[in-house]
């Protein structure tokens, strides 16, 4: 293992054994929500697992049986960004986890939501655990995924439904999630470990190199994504510093009702 794997990361744990790299958001007490700081780790980690050989598949989870990742940490939201974060850090981590020429398993144990629903949206497969809860809050909190998190997700789902995700703001449980294609399996909450184990297991006895070529055939037909993202997450950068993304953000963290009516047009 590494030198950045054993002594990095602050906000990840990061294992690698047996041909498997296994990611590990390491802030259950906020739900595993993310920071700059875990951002950064987390393209750290990515990378690592891209140029170590041994590596064949890599597994993204959350630490502890509550969250995956709950997304953006609002008590870190500062004007246009979370808390300092580098210009292009978020669309980076996406880039490295559609792109990293080695399957990525997301193992969801719990929420997945705004932010992290978008980290098992690009995931390469996902299995969730029966306690899972999906969905997306932009919208709710002044914020959105002007990117693959958008445009890709209707691509798995469908336009009608990525717009009822998006609009609506609403969770759904597991079984809803395998219902309409956003999860691959879901298994008794005791039994995600094996499960995905098992996965492993069989995406390693497969050719490494044909299933670079699986992944990125896939991913030429949704490319285009990439430019509509970096144009939106431009704009998602200026739209932070307006009063009506202030309200969501404060309104999440006061834990009081949003009013976004002042906002509107006449």
């Amino acid at each position: 293992m590494s030198e950045v794997a054993k002594t990095a990361f602050e906000d990840l744990l990061y294992e690698k054994k047996g041909g498997v790299a296994r990611i590990t958001i390491n802030r259950p007490e906020r739900r595993n929500a993310f920071r700059a700081r875990t951002v950064d780790e987390l393209i750290a980690a990515f990378q690592n697992a891209w140029d170590d050989r041994t590596v064949g598949v890599v597994v993204l989870t959350g630490a502890g049986d509550r969250a995956f990742c709950s997304g953006g940490d609002q008590k870190e939201r500062e004007g246009s960004d979370y808390g300092g974060m580098r210009g292009g850090a978020v669309e980076l981590l996406h880039a490295m986890i559609r792109n990293i020429p080695k399957p990525v398993i997301a193992a969801v144990n719990g929420f997945a939501i705004g932010g992290g629903h978008v980290l098992q949206v690009l995931c390469d497969l996902t299995i969730a655990s029966e306690t899972a809860v999906l969905g997306q809050v932009g919208p709710r909190v002044g914020s959105v995924d002007p990117g693959y998190g958008t445009a890709y997700l209707s691509r798995i789902v469908g336009e009608k439904k990525a717009r009822e995700i998006w609009m609506l703001c609403r969770q759904y449980t597991a079984r809803e999630a395998l219902d309409m294609g956003l999860v691959n399996r879901v298994v008794p909450p005791g039994e995600l470990d094996a499960e995905v184990d098992t996965w492993c297991r069989e995406l390693l006895e497969k050719s490494p190199t044909a299933l670079a070529l699986v992944k990125s055939s896939m991913n030429a037909d949704t490319e285009a994504i990439a430019g509509i993202g970096k144009l939106g997450f431009q704009a998602l950068h200026l739209f932070y510093g307006t009063e009506e993304a202030a309200e969501g953000k404060n309104a999440f963290v006061e834990k009081r009702p949003v009013d976004f009516s002042r906002f509107r047009g006449n």
